[in-house]
């Protein structure tokens, strides 16, 4: 060979058999006996016999990616039998054992019977590698079939002008990665890339379908900030932040409390009911300090749309989740504390019934599958504390208003509000109007002038603004003058700053003619004093009844006419005195609707006071429901009704016995001075407040 090697070739003639071994080297050399292949009779048989084996060795040969076309030629070429079985055994891909054996077998018939055996075999193993070969041939077709689809859609998206969506749907799904969440946000998910994948951006659902992934990935499903049990640091907080409410303080660390021992518990929903400006919302944000939860409000004032709460459904144009889901997307937390204002304020229209869409979220057994129309899942709210403020407790829908664990929450009294002001609204203003360098003094007295003599209300806002109009003016002497560094605010400057008195008790103090008498009234803006004035003019027995008064009030002066008349004798009044006069009652501020059962005992009185000419005893107040037998009935708002009398400078007040309760709990400093006289008959009311 070009190469210096050396090239044999050999062919096989016949069979032998070797007799003895005579020498390895430099060749091989033995003694042979040369061994004859007889060849049986062509019957039938054995005619069939070696057409199969030839069938075989061409099926073979025609299967084999690996054997030349030229070999099939040759098979059909070779006339002897027994070079036919040599010549197809040789080539066999079977073991050398094998094919020793034939070579040893001497039987001819039997040797090709062996040899079919083989091809068999041989056979088989040929079929079964391309049955693998196919299969695997099939599945990179596949693959070389999508991979080239693929790139056309690629090219497809780029030819419309569009970015292709990959880069999106593999963000959304890292960021699902060790997402948790509840198995059917998870199926949700999975579902919604799908749809995206198949989807061009340019496409009117694109965006739809992305937002509302979008949601599932924010919304925190399992996400819980963990609950401050420390019962001590979070009383401090709440009493650094909020002057007094000891019976909301109490609630929440008792909650935190059953927290601590039991682990788990659904939450309260509690509904802080009181008067603008008395801290309910704040409070909301303080408990959210103190127990170490995220806070989030919602306001409900003026809210008609019940999909406002509930989501709108995907397919709307503009559609967006409620206002819950909303909330508690920004949030990041399933467990904040969740303050609903204005619950009593809630509006409805044809667009459904907010206040009904509220009953699931504010029920402890119903909102742990709280279902939002645009997520279409249900979401876990019992870990939620819910909140509720409002400022009229009959304003709430009584389906609504069973679901509530109501907490009332009284006005404050003049000495309450001094503190908050020194704790709170003073150093609040003082950072507002960059006063924190100064020192400024504000005694006692003039935070009592101010509230008494420039504010007429429960809460403490407008006490904040006349605080923020003095510190405004001292802010402007401080910048004209800039070696002052102290301030003292005295009354002479509360005067110059806010002008003379707004409000004073003269209208009270001064002696009162017959027929008219004070009563206590409630608001949703705290307590007010009440004048009831009577006159008498000659006509046949008419009652008229004046001052924007509700039917309630129109009917409690009814029924104390209806009592006077039915008792002329023990009232000493002659009962034809009311076929020749008529009553005119009116109540003054006649701009202001007013109604409530709790001016009856002072509308008898007024009327009486005027019949028998005996004037009422100053500086007494009265509040109390009237019945036709001429029992008194204990009424509500007892606290503001009291702290109102004391603001007006009144020293007695006559209730309903049955109020004695609600006066023990106010505390006594508040109410020194106040004389109260407790009643259960008109009788008693007529022989404390007429004078003899």
């Amino acid at each position: 060979m070009p190469d210096g090697s050396l090239t044999v070739f050999m062919r096989g003639r016949l069979r032998f058999e070797v007799k003895s071994w005579l020498q390895d080297e430099p060749f091989f050399k033995a003694d042979v006996t040369y061994l004859e292949d007889t060849i049986p009779d062509m019957d039938n048989e054995f005619a069939a016999m070696i057409a199969t084996v030839r069938d075989m060795a061409e099926q073979i040969m025609r299967k084999s990616n690996n054997v030349p076309p030229e070999a099939s030629i040759v098979l059909k070429n070779i006339e002897n039998i027994s070079f036919l079985n040599h010549f197809i055994a040789s080539n066999l891909n079977c073991d050398t054992k094998e094919k020793q054996a034939l070579l040893e077998e001497h039987d001819f018939t039997k040797r090709t019977e062996d040899l079919l055996r083989l091809l068999q075999v041989e056979l088989q193993h040929v079929e079964l590698k391309n049955k693998i070969s196919d299969k695997t041939r099939g599945e990179l077709d596949k693959q070389q079939r999508d991979y080239f689809l693929n790139q056309q859609m690629k090219a497809i998206k780029d030819e419309l002008g569009g970015d292709s969506n990959d880069r999106e749907v593999k963000d959304l799904q890292k960021r699902a990665e060790g997402k948790k969440w509840s198995e059917a946000a998870k199926e949700m998910f999975t579902k919604g890339i799908e749809k995206l994948e198949r989807m061009h951006p340019s496409t009117p659902d694109y965006s739809t379908v992305y937002n509302h992934i979008d949601l599932l990935l924010d919304l925190p499903w399992e996400e819980y900030t963990e609950d401050i049990y420390d019962i001590k640091k979070a009383r401090k907080v709440l009493d650094d932040d909020h002057y007094g409410m000891d019976r909301i303080k109490d609630r929440i660390l008792e909650y935190l409390a059953v927290l601590k021992l039991k682990g788990d518990m659904k939450s309260p929903i509690l509904c802080f009911i009181g008067p603008p400006g008395i801290g309910k919302t704040s409070l909301g944000k303080s408990i959210a300090n103190a127990i170490g939860r995220k806070y989030v409000r919602f306001s409900l004032g003026g809210l008609h749309d019940e999909s406002e709460l509930r989501g709108h459904r995907k397919t709307y144009i503009g559609a967006m989740p409620g206002r819950i889901i909303q909330s508690l997307r920004k949030v990041k937390s399933s467990n904040p504390v969740f303050i609903l204002d204005e619950i009593d304020k809630i509006g409805r229209d044809h667009r459904g019934d907010p206040s009904s869409a509220l009953l699931e979220i504010l029920d402890p057994e119903q909102n742990n599958s709280f279902y939002d129309n645009y997520l279409e899942l249900e979401y876990d709210l019992s870990k939620v504390l819910f909140i509720a403020t409002a400022n009229s407790l009959g304003d709430i829908q009584p389906a609504l208003r069973d679901r509530l664990e109501i907490i009332d929450l009284s006005g404050y009294a003049v000495e309450e509000k001094v503190e908050i002001a020194k704790k709170h609204l003073v150093p609040k203003q003082k950072e507002a109007h960059g006063l924190d360098k100064f020192s400024i003094k504000i005694t006692n007295p003039v935070l009592s002038k101010l509230i008494t003599e420039y504010t007429r209300e429960s809460g403490v806002r407008e006490l904040e603004r006349q605080i923020a109009s003095v510190m405004r003016n001292l802010a402007m002497k401080a910048a004209m003058d800039e070696n002052i560094n102290s301030f003292e605010v005295n009354a002479e400057l509360v005067e110059e700053v806010l002008g003379k008195p707004k409000y004073t008790n003269d209208l009270f103090n001064k002696p009162n003619p017959p027929g008219v008498a004070i009563g206590l009234a409630w608001t949703y803006v705290g307590g007010e004093m009440l004048f009831i004035e009577t006159s008498i003019s000659k006509g046949k027995g008419g009652l008229t009844l004046t001052g924007n008064l509700g039917n309630i009030m129109k009917e409690s002066a009814s029924t104390a006419l209806a009592y006077i008349q039915a008792h002329t004798t023990d009232l000493k009044i002659d009962p034809a005195f009311f076929d020749n006069n008529n009553l005119h009652i009116h109540v003054p501020e006649g701009a202001v609707p007013k109604d409530g059962p709790s001016a009856g005992i002072t509308m008898m009185t007024a009327i009486i006071s005027a019949i028998t000419h005996k004037r009422v005893k100053p500086m007494l107040a009265m509040t109390g429901e009237i019945t036709l037998r001429g029992q008194v009935l204990p009424v509500g708002g007892i606290k503001e009704k009291i702290l109102a009398a004391k603001r007006a400078g009144m020293k007695e007040i006559i209730l309903c016995a049955q109020n004695e309760k609600d006066v023990i709990e106010i505390n006594p400093g508040y109410i020194k001075g106040l004389k109260f006289h407790y009643v259960n008959e008109m009788k008693e009311v007529l022989k404390l407040a007429l004078e003899k």
